[in-house]
């Protein structure tokens, strides 16, 4: 049986996942998630956003014992018009802002993605997709890539698409713990006392969901075929 690490940011973008299941725990940050479909066992964690919770995830995954492929999975931001929510793709390169490496992962065909040590902000995407050629963006992929390639284990990236290139959102790093967690509390409050980022949020919220489930129907129909 083929075992397969998933390493997302938040427990939303694996519950669609987990249901096609034959599962074992819920979805908790930082606690691995086993469970089977067909003749794949999967161990996935939300380990948090960054690429620190992103590396402190990828060692709970393996601490439980040998991979055939380890999956950077979840949700990413439009840096283009070219690509809307709520689609999942197929990653083939990520690039990380932060050193300039760029990571191919073994998937024969896919997009560009862009990995920042922060959540892109509206007023800086045109320009980042210009420098990188990247029409997407992530906090967390380039970390998998790199815990991978140390391993000599096969990479792979699924990204679903939760907010588009003109979408008028807050800015979430004011928001972000060390430990790669979203303060909620003080997001709400700032949330309820600016009302213009209301439309956009809940239809943030929609995105999200959808890119979810798109991306699980885009791993059922790829991860345990490919490998």
């Amino acid at each position: 049986m083929k075992r397969i690490g998933i390493i997302a940011a938040l427990p939303g973008e694996l519950k669609p996942l987990v249901k096609g299941w034959q599962q074992r725990g819920r979805i908790h940050i930082g606690q691995v998630n086993e469970g089977e479909a067909g003749e794949t066992e999967y161990l996935a964690t939300a380990g948090g956003m960054g690429a620190e919770a992103a590396t402190r995830a990828c060692e709970l995954v393996l601490a439980e014992g040998k991979l055939d492929a380890l999956v950077s999975y979840g949700w990413s931001g439009a840096l283009s018009c070219g690509l809307k929510p709520p689609t999942a793709c197929v990653i083939a390169e990520v690039i990380d802002s932060r050193t300039n490496e760029q990571f191919r992962t073994a998937s024969s065909e896919g997009q560009r993605l862009l990995t920042l040590d922060h959540v892109a902000r509206p007023d800086e995407k045109r320009a980042l997709a210009q420098k990188y050629q990247a029409p997407l963006v992530d906090m967390e992929a380039a970390a998998v890539a790199r815990v991978a390639a140390a391993r000599n284990i096969p990479f792979y990236c699924l990204k679903g698409i939760s907010d588009g290139y003109t979408d008028n959102l807050p800015d979430f790093n004011r928001f972000l713990g060390r430990d790669g967690q979203l303060q909620m509390s003080a997001f709400i409050a700032y949330s309820l006392l600016h009302p213009k980022y209301w439309s956009a949020l809940l239809q943030l919220g929609r995105q999200s969901n959808d890119a979810a489930r798109n991306l699980a129907t885009l791993a059922s129909e790829t991860l345990g075929k490919t490998l």
